[in-house]
């Protein structure tokens, strides 16, 4: 499964995915800080990466019917970064990344 992080998650979930051999891609490293919500999904949609967001404006849009490449999400405070980690790493465990497309996943 690939990944792209939202630019309200910590840097620190992109590297814990990377040591532990997954691709993953940030905001800040694709040059998209402050473009829309919309094209995050869009980006990570073309690229094929799961979304990781904070962020409930993602919910929305994708309950509005926003194509995406799937969306995971949590509330910023949820998790510290080692949790997160863990929970990402168990979806990414149980789920092939085709069976991503489409779908939120609340962690």
């Amino acid at each position: 499964m690939r990944f792209h992080t939202d630019e309200n998650v910590s840097e620190a979930v992109a590297l814990g995915l990377r040591r532990r051999g997954f691709d993953v891609t940030t905001t800040k490293e694709a040059g998209l800080r402050g473009v829309t919500d919309e094209d995050q999904l869009a980006y990570a949609l073309r690229e094929s990466r799961v979304m990781i967001s904070h962020d409930a404006d993602m919910l929305r849009l994708a309950s509005a019917g926003a194509p995406h490449a799937g969306l995971t999400y949590c509330h910023g405070q949820k998790y510290k970064v080692g949790q997160l980690l863990l929970k990402l790493l168990a979806l990414a465990g149980r789920l092939p990344p085709q069976a991503m497309q489409g779908r939120v996943e609340f962690l």
